[in-house]
This record gives structure tokens, sequence and C-alpha cells, in this order.
């Protein structure tokens, strides 16, 4: 049987399983809960390792990102978008948060691109601090206290859905011809520029998806635990993200899938020992960073996410002045 079949089946099933689950209470609550967190993990890890994993760079601040898609989505779910509007208000809402990560990206992105090296680590922090400052001091929507009455949106199908589009659409920038200029970049930035690749437009473009996944994953998440507060998007959220992504692989998106699996679950087992979880998981990423730097499935992938054909190569994002 041809694998689009295959793939094809496995997310109807997929699908039919997200929708049957919460309808006929097939799994209790607590684990269905955790399935969707395993959702959201999914797509802030694909997200981020656009950047650290293909592109080559060095970000945290992906928790700032998140921080501002949750924010905008819960503040149009809770203030501006009438309750009435039910059918578009919650796709309406993540879209929006999604939209103002994407921009903020670009904000972060026009001047951290200018550098090279590890700036951007130093950008991508500095920033995740100030967004996490600025939320603190605006008593409008709550400031340290945070933002209450969101409702509970997320459900399993919404999530599913968006865990599959986040997948797709980067696995289809990865492979497309732009996607081969951030491989290009990734390898050796000097050689890409002498070849013709845009490379500070690229960098700029990938940095902006990865934002947008990260301000979808936000949305998804404040509705979820239906509850918003600035210290939730911390240092310690980043360095979850970071395990996810060197947890599984560089490179992959099946090792990001199979690295924020193991993390969600991970989580769960430690959750007894309390606050020292948080101690664990920087740890693991040290150990990682120390042993295995590129995870298990580094610089490779299933061959479900690899394309049927490989396309001759061609010149990525050529630059014309």
């Amino acid at each position: 049987m041809n694998r689009h079949w295959i793939i094809g089946l496995l997310l109807l099933a997929g699908a039919g399983l997200s929708w049957a689950i919460p309808r006929y209470e097939l799994l209790n609550p607590y684990l269905q809960a955790t399935l969707m967190y395993l959702g959201i993990n999914i797509i802030l890890a694909t997200s981020l390792n656009l950047i650290n994993g293909y592109l080559g760079e060095f970000s945290v601040g992906h928790a700032g990102f998140m921080a501002v898609g949750a924010y905008v989505s819960a503040i149009l779910t809770v203030m501006l978008i009438p309750v009435g509007a039910a059918i578009w208000r919650f796709p309406l809402a993540i879209l929006a948060g999604g939209g103002a990560a994407a921009l903020t990206g670009l904000v972060v992105a026009i001047p951290a691109f200018r550098t090279r090296g590890d700036y951007l680590a130093i950008v991508t922090l500095a920033f995740a601090m100030i967004v996490k400052s600025a939320l603190e001091n605006i008593n409008a929507i709550g400031g340290p206290r945070g933002l209450l009455g969101i409702e509970g949106l997320s459900t399993m199908p919404w999530i599913f859905a968006w865990t599959v589009l986040s997948v797709w659409v980067i696995r289809n920038f990865v492979y497309s011809n732009p996607g081969r200029g951030v491989l290009a970049i990734r390898e050796d930035e000097v050689a890409a520029e002498l070849m013709g690749v845009n490379t500070r437009w690229v960098k700029i473009r990938a940095f902006m998806i990865a934002s947008f996944f990260a301000g979808v994953a936000g949305g998804l998440f404040t509705h979820l635990l239906q509850f918003i507060s600035p210290r939730i998007f911390d240092i310690t959220k980043t360095t979850d993200i970071l395990v996810m992504v060197y947890l599984g692989g560089v490179g992959s998106i099946g090792g990001s899938i199979m690295g924020a699996s193991l993390f969600t679950v991970l989580q769960e087992c430690l959750r007894p020992l309390g606050v020292w979880r948080m101690v664990i998981m920087p740890l693991l990423l040290i150990l990682l960073m120390l042993f295995r730097p590129r995870g298990i499935m580094g610089l490779r992938d299933f061959p479900w996410f690899r394309p049927s054909v490989e396309c001759p190569q061609r010149p990525p994002e050529i630059h014309h002045s």
C-alpha cells in the first residue's frame, strides 16, 4: 500500500479517536488532559526545532512567543469576542494569537539576525524576560495575579487538528526550496551566501513560522488550563521546550514528536517529586548537551516525514540585487 494512503488512514483514525475519547469517556479525565498537553508539547518542540535544529541557531525565547499567543487569544475570548459567536470564536482567537506571535517574532528577528553567532540566544532571552515583566505590570489583564475567566475551549479534536497542521506545515517548509536554504545556512552560512541564498530573509521567514506555532500552542494551552499568569512563561518553560527538542533530536520532526512524548510521560511520572522535578529537567538538558548533543534522532528522520521522491537540487532562495 502507498505510504500516503497509510498516513491518511492513520490521520483519519487519530481524528476519530480524538472525537470519540472525550465523547464516550474512553479514558479518564487525567489521561485525556495528558494527551492534550502532549499535542501542545509536540507543536512547541517541532516549531523550536525549526530554529535550533534545522536552521542551526539557538533561541531561548520560545516561552515569550508562547506567552504572546496565550494572552492575545485569551483576551479575545474573554473580553472582545462575544460568547454567542461559538463557531468561529475559538479558531479566530487561536489564529490571532499565532499571528501576534509571528509579528513579534518579526520584530525580534530583524535586529537579531543582523549579527551572527550566539547573539540570537542573548536577544531571545532578553525578549522573554521583557515579555514576562511587561505582562506583570499591565493591570488590565491581571498583572502578576494572572487572567481569570478563560473558558475551556481547547478540546482534543482541536488540539489534534492544530498538532497535525503544525507538523505538516513545518515538514513541507523544510523540504521546500526556501527550506533547502535553511539547511544550507545550518551547514555553512558563508557558503550559502556565496551560492546566492538570501540568508537574512530565510532566517526571518523560518523564525516567523516557528513563532506563529509557538503562539498557537500558547493559545491552546491557556484555553486548556483556563488560567494564565506571567510566571507560567518563565525560563523554566523555555528549558522544558529545549529538553524536548534535544531529547528527541535536532533537525528531526520525528525526533521532536518522540522528545515531546518522552518528556510529557517523564514529567507526569516525576510529578510526585514536587519541586525536585524542576531540578531534574534542567539537569537532563545538561546531560544531553554533554553526552548526546544531537539527541536520539539527531539529523535523522522517520521515512514518513521524508519526501517520497527526492527533488533535484535547485539553488534555494536566490537573491536578485
